[in-house]
């Protein structure tokens, strides 16, 4: 049967100058410490939350990776919702401010199967997929 209905429309979320001013002098700096007080300054803010698991996920750090993208992924599930998202529909990889939300969700994917827990790997997976095929294709092989 062929779906007649249309297609939700995207998802933009709102850019966070300050918040992205932050992140680029914690990536200047380099340190844990310097991501840790961009996401204590601006909680809300996916993109932190990203770097921070990223980071952990790079490192090994597999358990804080997992929280921190955790974390990340709700937050970026508050915005969406602002934002008009109603639990389905795209989430394009190409509109920036939606990249640390995305991101969360790479790393929790990656980080879930590393725990084992394969049911949560492949639903995160899937929810990437389905928000936008370009953020996996644009986040496989590349450092999170």
């Amino acid at each position: 049967m062929q779906n007649l209905l249309p297609e939700p429309p995207a998802t933009l979320l709102p850019a966070h100058d300050a918040a992205d001013a932050a992140l680029a002098s914690a990536a200047q700096q380099g340190t844990d410490e310097a991501y840790a007080e961009v996401a204590a300054r601006f909680p809300t803010h996916s993109a932190a939350w990203a770097a921070l698991a990223g980071r952990a996920f790079d490192a090994g750090q597999v358990i804080p990776a997992y929280a921190y993208a955790r974390t990340g992924y709700h937050r970026g599930l508050d915005q969406l919702r602002r934002s008009g998202w109603k639990g389905h529909g795209p989430v394009p990889w190409s509109h920036a401010p939606n990249q640390g939300f995305l991101r969360c969700l790479y790393v929790l994917s990656r980080a879930a199967g590393e725990i084992g827990e394969a049911d949560e790997a492949a639903r995160c997976a899937q929810f990437l997929r389905d928000c936008d095929p370009a953020a996996g294709d644009a986040l496989a092989g590349a450092q999170v």
